[in-house]
């Protein structure tokens, strides 16, 4: 598959990059500026755009099957998100080209919660808040586009850290998954897998799935 990635340089969007390459795929990796050390494998196709301009994103993804973002602004930077989706959503509408978003987790319902999701449960950490909401407001854009964009929503568990590749991890939908002792996690490099998945075989079309240990 010919596999173009935005937010290509980040913690996961690097690990999607790498597993896309583990399975044989063609990857363009998307920089904004190509002068920054970006330590991209060399397999790798570099090519200069910003997910927050739709002409960049109508150039660059003709031709392709998949477009994965894993864009994260800095802190104190959160709105830009939304402004990148919009990019995305825009430049990408009407090319039949699929979409696949990294996003937060949350949006996902707590379980046992009465409808409760993550973000709005006791003990949700402040300092995350802001790109939680961000990525929820990142999550409504995608549901409120039209048909033209065949978009799918990937929202990780609650801790994504960098770990080991297992393959291993169960699949949801909104609810957020936990294990029996009501932990919810999963690895960037496991998360990387589900993403490779879904492109390969999809399942999730314009939705939102999740995937955790």
């Amino acid at each position: 598959m010919r596999i173009t990635v935005f937010g290509a340089t980040g913690n996961v969007g690097s690990r999607v990059v790498a597993e896309a390459l583990a399975r044989g795929h063609q990857v363009t990796a998307v920089v904004r500026d190509p002068a920054k050390p970006h330590g991209l494998p060399s397999a790798a196709t570099l090519v200069v755009g910003d997910a927050r301009n739709a002409e960049d994103v109508a150039r660059i993804a003709p031709g392709q099957d998949v477009v994965v973002t894993a864009t994260r602004p800095v802190p104190g930077s959160e709105h830009e998100l939304a402004i990148a989706t919009k990019g995305l959503l825009t430049g990408i509408a009407g090319t039949g080209v699929r979409l696949l978003a990294v996003g937060g987790a949350g949006s996902l319902l707590v379980p046992g919660g009465g409808g409760t999701t993550l973000v709005d449960s006791p003990g949700f950490p402040e300092e995350i808040r802001p790109i939680a909401l961000a990525c929820n407001e990142q999550l409504d854009l995608y549901r409120a586009t039209g048909p033209d964009v065949d978009w799918t929503y990937l929202s990780p568990a609650a801790v994504l850290e960098p770990g080991t590749r297992t393959g291993r991890f169960r699949i949801g939908h909104d609810d957020l998954l936990v294990d029996t002792e009501g932990n919810s996690a999963i690895s960037m490099e496991d998360l990387a897998v589900a993403l490779l998945d879904e492109a390969e075989q999809p399942v999730h079309r314009r939705a939102r799935f999740t995937a955790a240990y």
